[in-house]
């Protein structure tokens, strides 16, 4: 996973996985099964977690992990993690089709830009990593244009490179179910980090207060899994920070800005990033760490 570029400077749908045909089975949940197919699997961790979170299924208590992963299963996956309600219309499935109303979601959420729609072909990375990148455009924006949509996933921590001895971002290997799990559980924690670092910079902008010359407010308390910062730059362009629970009183005629940041404890990735650049104004921006940031941005 990507680190923080620069706060360490400021302060210390429903998817069913088949065996063969790919059929997607639209709100059927199977029970795990006693002897799962993936008990020795290295991806029975991810497995499980997607099978408890909801957004990966057992067919007929199997998981078929070492199968390659198909199109509309992955698609699926993708489009309840991300929780898409919306749809538009998609003509190249007949009504009826397995596949249709999660294909009908993705469209809308944008999944399937430039992606020809076959819910029963097989995925290889480079396809697998461009719709990753599709449905995570409105969260963490645009990969790296100097890197395939592969070799940007694989920077950015969330697929593995090729096997020792062939080129890293190669892009035409097979994805198979166990590999799309520990792809997605990324992708369900990224979305939950997101949604918690969110709730903490609205109460933090909640608490905040221009009064007598000064900036009011609270760092939120928060939990272990994330350190909370609020850090102002002076006019001496020096730094003052404030971290979990703790309240300032700042004035203002000694800041130029202040910048305000929920950082994963476990890995160091953005959770919520907002500036306030116009003090007095408690205008802000979101900066939320995107997959690629343009030079001249960092």
């Amino acid at each position: 996973m990507l680190k923080r570029r620069w706060v360490s400077c400021l302060f210390a749908s429903v998817l069913t996985f088949t065996s063969v045909t790919g059929v997607v089975f639209e709100n059927s949940v199977q029970a795990a099964a006693t002897n799962k197919d993936y008990e020795s699997h290295a991806a029975k961790a991810a497995i499980d977690f997607g099978i408890q979170k909801g957004y990966l299924w057992l067919s007929g208590g199997k998981f078929y992990p070492n199968n390659q992963i198909t199109q509309g299963q992955f698609v699926a996956s993708l489009v309840a993690i991300r929780g898409v309600k919306e749809t538009a219309a998609v003509p190249q499935l007949p009504a009826g089709h397995w596949a249709k109303y999660s294909y009908e979601r993705a469209v809308k959420a944008g999944i399937l830009n430039n992606v020809k729609i076959d819910p029963n072909k097989t995925l290889t990375k480079e396809e697998a990593a461009m719709l990753v990148f599709n449905a995570w455009k409105p969260l963490r924006g645009e990969k790296n244009p100097n890197l395939s949509n592969t070799g940007a996933l694989i920077t950015w921590g969330w697929m593995k490179a090729a096997p020792s001895g062939q080129p890293k971002f190669r892009e035409d290997l097979p994805v198979t179910r166990g590999d799309a799990a520990e792809i997605l559980r990324y992708l369900w924690t990224d979305k939950w980090q997101l949604e918690q670092g969110a709730k903490y910079a609205n109460e933090f902008h909640n608490s905040l207060k221009i009064a007598n010359g000064k900036i009011i407010g609270k760092v939120p308390k928060g939990d272990k899994n994330f350190t909370i910062i609020a850090t102002f730059v002076t006019k001496q362009n020096g730094r003052e920070g404030f971290v979990n629970n703790q309240s300032f009183s700042v004035s203002l005629s000694n800041v130029n800005s202040l910048a305000f940041f929920v950082i994963n404890s476990n890995d160091s990735t953005d959770a919520s990033s907002f500036r306030y650049a116009k003090l007095p104004s408690l205008e802000r921006t979101n900066m939320n760490q995107r997959f690629y940031t343009p030079r001249g941005e960092e």
